[in-house]
């Protein structure tokens, strides 16, 4: 019953809708036969299946198949735009749905046989269509804005209960990286004057260490924290491929204090790193860009890598791809794209 069919929509809420009509087109019919008892004649049954058809089962079957055109429009085709601009939208599509009705259910009235109202009456044909479609209409407004209001709620707590599960995460490693840092002061202090490369590597894993301990209890970080801890992480990376790793950044300095969450980019370049470049003799390169496209912070980090054939298979296979998605659909409702770089490798993209 729960299970969706296409365009997102449930078994149930197709029951539910037939429900409707067949509701509506039932009242309808027993309408016209109490306002006709005094001319039913004895032994007649009271509910007839063929005159329900005739009288209003037609016209009801008419409605239900030129709603959904409208329907598709409306919550598909333009779901994104504003509500006032849909909404906007029922001024044109009522009058086309109450006239094409009456003209349809006209023609096909005459053509079988059938008898419909007439002269003055035909205004019933009017209010009756266009009542329904602002009932109709009104329960679709009125069931979207539920089910959304529901959807932002159900993230809403699953960002609460993660960012107090990362809280107490970020409690019980707080005595860890305390520890580290007295550890790494320790075996810095020790390792000789003339090793400074070393203890260069040392005082680098240690910010690294401490950017993380920090972001664990901050949303919001400037993108310039970011590409520093990232650029950390990069320079570690090099002295192990040396010359085998190159490395671009194109940020305009404009940028750079805008907020972005913490831990949002070095996952995704160490998976560049890690499955992109490391199985590589010759090594490659990884390239950075970040930019403004209208009110949205746009992010691509592509590398000259192996590539990765089944992009799908990508997210059940590494932690830091299927963590950052979930974060950027909870937080933005954006979605982490995968494509081929050119001429190879791997290009991942998103926007904030």
């Amino acid at each position: 019953m729960d299970r969706k069919l296409f365009w997102g929509i449930r078994v149930k809420e197709i029951i539910v809708l037939l429900l409707f009509y067949f509701f509506f087109a039932l009242s309808y019919y027993l309408t016209l036969r109490l306002s006709q008892a005094d001319f039913i004649r004895p032994g007649e049954n009271f509910f007839d299946l063929s005159e329900f058809f005739d009288d209003g089962g037609l016209q009801y079957l008419l409605f239900l198949l030129s709603t959904i055109p409208i329907w598709w429009f409306i919550f598909v085709k333009i779901k994104k735009k504003p509500i006032q601009w849909r909404l906007l939208t029922h001024i044109i599509t009522l009058p086309l749905f109450v006239y094409i009705n009456q003209q349809l259910y006209y023609y096909l009235a005459d053509l079988f046989g059938h008898g419909h109202l007439g002269g003055s009456g035909k205004i019933w044909d009017v209010y009756i269509p266009a009542l329904l479609y602002f009932i109709q209409f009104g329960f679709f407004h009125a069931y979207e804005y539920f089910r959304e209001n529901q959807r932002k709620l159900r993230i809403e707590g699953e960002l609460r209960q993660a960012a107090l599960k990362s809280e107490l995460a970020a409690l019980k490693a707080q005595l860890n990286p305390h520890f580290l840092y007295n550890v790494f002061n320790t075996i810095n202090a020790s390792v000789p004057a003339q090793n400074e490369k070393t203890r260069q590597m040392i005082a680098k894993l240690s910010d690294l260490f401490r950017y993380q301990l920090q972001a664990s209890g901050q949303e919001l970080v400037s993108l310039r924290e970011e590409l520093n801890f990232v650029k950390k992480y990069l320079d570690l990376e090099k002295e192990r491929f040396e010359d085998r790793l190159k490395i671009s950044i194109d940020v305009e300095k404009e940028l750079l204090d805008e907020k972005i969450p913490p831990m949002l980019l070095q996952p995704l370049v160490e998976n560049s790193v890690k499955h992109g470049l490391s199985s590589l003799i010759e090594g490659g390169s990884i390239s950075i860009r970040v930019f403004k496209e209208g009110e949205r912070l746009k992010f691509e980090i592509s590398d000259t890598g192996v590539g990765i054939k089944d992009k799908k298979s990508a997210f059940e296979k590494g932690i830091g791809l299927t963590n950052t998605r979930a974060r950027l659909q909870k937080m933005y409702q954006s979605q982490l794209e995968l494509s081929d770089n050119i001429p190879n490798g791997l290009k991942i993209q998103f926007a904030i």
